[in-house]
């Protein structure tokens, strides 16, 4: 089958009018950023900031006129505030939107709690974490989901050994399942080696699409691997979606740990609560001699932790067996169960789980006017 053109599909798209209802979407500007790999087509609908969440039926007609468009099989559009609709020429460039497309506030379908995994600076093995987290509350029983919320820098296909694109039949994504869990993540969507160079409300649109059109199912947890830092992308999701909490990771240093206060110090301000910190990397033993070298330092997540006043969850070490499971796609706590590195991730998961149950929830009390 022949591949579709870029031409085919902006003459499909000028069936669907823009909000304004006298021009197309086309001839006002609104689509951005097509690509066409083999049968799928992916594209970018730019709109008012505050028009985003008034206009999912566009969006959703767009793609259905796209994918009647010969040789096209997938489609998949986005909404973006990343400049205004407004009809702009090469000599007056349009000035950014400061303000991100909205996210839907409130539940997410029929997800229970939803936990963020976050860590003040990259580097920390935060998305390790966070899959083996999600891995390990499915083993405790859970139905779990795992959002991959880095768009920059998205691994949980490299750390689960996902490959190819997730399905969809034109209005909704259908995530990956692996290992017993549902996987959503950009790096399914687009080749490993692509560079992500989008602008903030861009990043918070592509997030937000993940969150709301993905047919999650039923699910008890929904873990986000949040972006590292504490920016546009991290604050949007903290204010606007329903979390539950978060489980703050850090390495042992000082530099670390004072990057992991920023972090936690946005939740507070965003009235989410700190289930509690990770120390990762916190020991190394020697394969060897069995010595024990702490070479990040040691304990100041659990100093941190009391200083805050929040939670300890305990520690990962640094281990070669964590780090061959995760480049293999295989993740320790389901490749080697019985290890003691995977049973300090289940430990960590009963924690957190415990918590869960017990109904610690994020004070409903955030505006968003």
């Amino acid at each position: 089958m022949a591949q579709p053109t870029k031409s085919a599909v902006l003459d499909a798209l000028k069936k669907v009018k823009s909000p304004d209802g006298n021009t197309s979407v086309v001839s006002a500007n609104m689509i951005q950023g097509v690509h066409i790999d083999r049968g799928t087509v992916r594209f970018a609908i730019a709109v008012q900031p505050d028009q985003g969440a008034k206009l999912e039926d566009l969006r959703q007609a767009c793609e259905q006129v796209v994918l009647e468009v010969v040789g096209v099989d997938k489609v998949t559009a986005v909404l973006t505030a990343d400049r205004p609709t407004s009809k702009v020429t090469a000599e007056a460039p349009p000035k950014p939107q400061r303000k991100p497309a909205p996210l839907k506030a409130g539940g997410i379908g029929d997800v229970g709690d939803v936990i963020a995994v976050a860590s003040g600076k990259g580097g920390v093995g935060k998305s390790t974490v966070a899959v083996n987290l999600a891995l390990s509350l499915a083993i405790q029983g859970k139905s779990v989901g795992l959002l991959d919320a880095d768009i920059y820098g998205p691994s949980i296909p490299r750390l689960l050994g996902l490959s190819g694109k997730p399905d969809s039949d034109g209005k909704v994504i259908i995530p990956h399942v692996k290992f017993g869990i549902k996987c959503m993540s950009m790096g399914s969507m687009v080749d490993e080696e692509t560079a992500m160079i989008w602008r903030g409300p861009m990043v918070v649109s592509a997030i937000s699409q993940m969150i709301n059109d993905v047919k999650w199912g039923k699910l008890d947890v929904l873990v986000l691997d949040l972006p590292p830092g504490t920016g546009d992308a991290q604050l949007t999701i903290a204010q606007k979606v329903p979390l539950a909490g978060s489980v703050i990771v850090s390495t042992p240093q000082d530099i670390a740990l004072l990057d992991a206060r920023r972090g936690i110090a946005m939740f507070n301000k965003v009235k989410v609560p700190t289930l509690g910190i990770v120390e990762n990397m916190s020991t190394f033993v020697c394969p060897h001699c069995g010595e024990a070298s702490h070479i990040f330092g040691h304990g100041g997540a659990r100093q941190t932790a009391l200083d805050l006043g929040v939670d300890f969850l305990g520690e990962i070490p640094l281990h070669l067996s964590i780090r061959e499971t995760s480049d293999q796609g295989t993740p320790i706590v389901v490749s080697q169960p019985d290890s003691p590195e995977a049973q300090a991730f289940l430990d960590i998961a009963t924690a957190v789980a415990a918590k869960l149950d017990a109904g610690q929830k994020a004070a409903p009390t955030i505006s968003f006017s």
